[in-house]
């Protein structure tokens, strides 16, 4: 069952990417301060790559000034994620996380199954916002789109 508004991040060990690889606890990351979500099918896709990161990157400031943090969740190895920040100069202030088995994903219920085109289990491109570990808001992509969970549509409903 998807994740609703109102209701808490799940419990789930990540591991954030930056020079080194950290295993963190989802309900410490998001606890006493307000987080913006977004989750991409993968590192080096193309929507990803091209649009979905980079609106993040563009507008960091912004989310800053509003009193926003920003993570990056996507269902790869946390090997990926650091060579796709790097890749895509992400600076430090947008947090990669790697969700290498899905489990977090799957606890959010917001899994997509890519079997189809060889990619396995992944994140659905979705945005949340959760201030201390709930979740405010969601905006969830109908398959195919990219739209809701761009960086300019999170900020207008900041």
């Amino acid at each position: 069952m998807t994740i609703q508004v109102g209701e808490r991040i799940p419990p789930a060990t990540l591991n954030l990417v930056r020079d080194g690889v950290q295993a963190i606890d989802s309900a410490e990351f998001f606890a006493g301060r307000k987080v913006v979500l977004f989750a991409v099918p993968g590192a080096f896709t193309p929507t990803c790559s091209a649009k979905h990161l980079p609106g993040y990157v563009r507008h960091i400031d912004e989310f800053g000034a509003k009193g926003y943090a920003v993570a990056c969740l996507s269902v790869n190895d946390a090997f990926v994620m650091s060579a796709w920040g790097k890749s895509q100069e992400t600076p430090e202030a947008i947090q990669l996380l790697a969700d290498g088995n899905g489990e977090f994903t799957k606890a959010l219920g917001l899994e997509l199954d890519a079997s189809a085109f060889g990619m396995g289990l992944r994140a659905k491109r979705f945005a949340l916002i959760a201030d201390d570990g709930l979740v405010t808001h969601l905006f969830v992509e109908a398959p195919g789109e990219f739209s809701v969970s761009s960086a300019e549509s999170v900020l207008a409903s900041l």
